[in-house]
């Protein structure tokens, strides 16, 4: 059976959000607390630069390419599909459940408390792990703008000691800049999120028709198999399509804003499903047209300089320099999305007096309406997290590795019980619908094939994504415990988890937790 709501918190006045909308949270136990002046396109930017394919497509082109060649490309649509297999099955999810912390409420509402809590626990890991990963993308852009950004060294290569040294500190002031714009409030931050999302999409546009006008070579190139990684292709096709895995995730973000959303019910399933589709069109066309623009395919500079290099060789100076700062800040809102995803959800766990200090965490700033310590933490944390890692060669690759494992690993904690709760007849019980009666998103027949489908995909990814390649974790050949770093992360991930979750019970059960 599903969970029933917990209490709502009543530390903060209710914030000025729609009547109606606000209404239909207490609904689910909860004040509106939260600002809500999100309207649709804004809900789409938040899906949208959380995937943001200018930042992660820069990041993972040239390793994608170095281990599938050019028929890496068809690991895209294979993603894609895969995971809009997911995007279904959440968006008839946000639909009956808008609320924030959307994979914690969603998944405790169809399989219980603990299962809902370690749900939410490995997503939180996850969007911090995420927000470091995505923050020190900046690497990757800036030293090419003007060599003034490599502060350390003088090898801007991310496998490089300086290289991923120098991304760190990018890393940490970006994180820093962001946890800023986070505590100010809602509203300034979707602003910003709007603007670098409305310039990405300009810019994706501007870097497919700079590739098709300067192509080299014809589409037929994506069945291109020999810069391929040496031995059988079909292993190196699973390498390569860790790249695709890397980019397609964090389409529910929309979600995790429904509170702060107009009307969430009827814009949050829409912009997860716009915001994935889009993104797959965008990055579909952009891995194309730099497959055909590339001035080599065999010697070597796709592989390392990756969609930079493809750029920065079709045009000059200005022209490029105003691109790649296109992709700066994309890489800068992206990181923004990510954390304020990941407050929004520590934020709702609190709220129901699942975290530790879950009194602080779930304090709303009665002027900015705003979680700010929640957006304080994940800030620290990231950071903290790439000061660990100073110096490691093979940063990049690790972070996001072990970083999109544990999301794979929270949305199989979502379709798993979704689908044992189809299979009694979810959703029968309509005492999740709006009380205006209104239709919502629904999969219908097809709940059931698609659930399966999207479980089944799911946990291959999971296996690929955490498969022990030393390529990937130990390029350096550190030792054994770096190769086995994604089920290492995870199994301790789980013991925190676990210790925690005991922990924050046997506080609640003596009543020192306040909801």
């Amino acid at each position: 059976m599903s969970a029933p709501p917990l209490p709502a918190t009543t530390n903060t006045p209710a914030a000025n959000g729609d009547s109606s909308d606000g209404a239909d949270l207490a609904h689910f136990g909860y004040e509106q607390q939260l600002h809500r002046k999100l309207g649709r396109y804004a809900s789409f930017a938040a899906g949208f630069s959380f995937v943001s394919i200018l930042t992660t497509i820069f990041q993972f082109f040239g390793f994608g390419y170095s281990f599938g060649g050019a028929a890496f490309f068809w690991t895209w649509p294979l993603v894609f599909a895969g995971q809009f297999l997911v995007a279904l099955n959440f968006a008839e999810l946000a639909a009956r459940y808008p609320i924030s912390g959307c994979i914690y409420q969603w998944s405790r509402r169809l399989a219980g408390e603990a299962v809902g809590w370690f749900a939410g626990w490995f997503m939180i890991i996850a969007q911090i792990v995420t927000a470091a990963a995505a923050a020190i993308a900046l690497q990757v852009v800036l030293p090419t703008i003007w060599s003034g950004f490599q502060f350390i060294g003088d090898d801007p290569a991310l496998t490089s000691t300086s290289g991923a040294g120098n991304a760190v500190l990018l890393g940490s002031i970006l994180l820093v800049v962001t946890t800023t714009i986070n505590c100010i409030g809602i509203d300034l931050m979707s602003r910003i999120n709007s603007i670098g999302v409305t310039l990405e999409i300009i810019g994706v546009a501007a870097v497919v028709g700079l590739f098709f006008t300067h192509a080299e070579r014809g589409p037929g190139v994506v069945f291109d198999t020999s810069q391929a990684a040496p031995g059988g292709y079909i292993a190196a096709f699973l390498v390569s399509g860790l790249m695709a895995a890397y980019v397609m995730v964090g389409f529910d973000s929309a979600g995790e804003l429904s509170e702060e959303t107009k009307n969430p019910r009827k814009v949050a399933p829409r912009t997860i499903l716009t915001a994935l589709s889009v993104s797959a069109i965008g990055g579909g066309l952009m891995l194309i047209g730099a497959l055909m623009a590339a001035p080599s395919l065999d010697d070597g500079d796709l592989a390392t300089g990756g969609l930079g290099y493809v750029i920065t060789s079709k045009l000059d100076s200005p022209a490029g320099t105003v691109l790649l700062s296109t992709v700066a800040i994309a890489i800068t809102v992206c990181t923004l999305a990510v954390q304020t995803a990941g407050s929004r959800l520590m934020f709702s766990m609190a709220r129901d007096g699942k975290l530790p200090f879950a009194k602080a965490l779930a304090t709303v700033h009665p002027r900015f309406g705003t979680p700010m310590l929640p957006a304080i933490v994940i800030g620290a944390l990231g950071i903290v997290l790439l000061l660990v890692n100073m110096g490691n060669a093979a940063l990049f690759t690790t972070l996001a590795s072990v970083c999109i494992t544990t999301l794979y690993l929270a949305y199989l904690l979502v379709t798993i019980p979704l689908l044992l709760r189809r299979l009694r007849g979810w959703p029968s019980d309509q005492s999740d619908a709006p009380a205006d009666g209104s239709t919502l998103f629904s999969l219908g027949k097809f709940g059931v094939p698609v659930n399966i489908l999207a479980v089944v995909w799911g946990a291959a990814m999971v296996i690929n994504l955490s498969w022990p390649r030393a390529e990937i974790y130990d390029p350096t050949g550190k030792g054994w415990w770096m190769l086995w770093a994604a089920p290492l992360f995870v199994l301790l991930t789980l013991a925190l988890g676990a210790i925690t979750y005991k922990a924050v019970g046997a506080k609640t059960r003596e009543g020192s937790v306040e909801r």
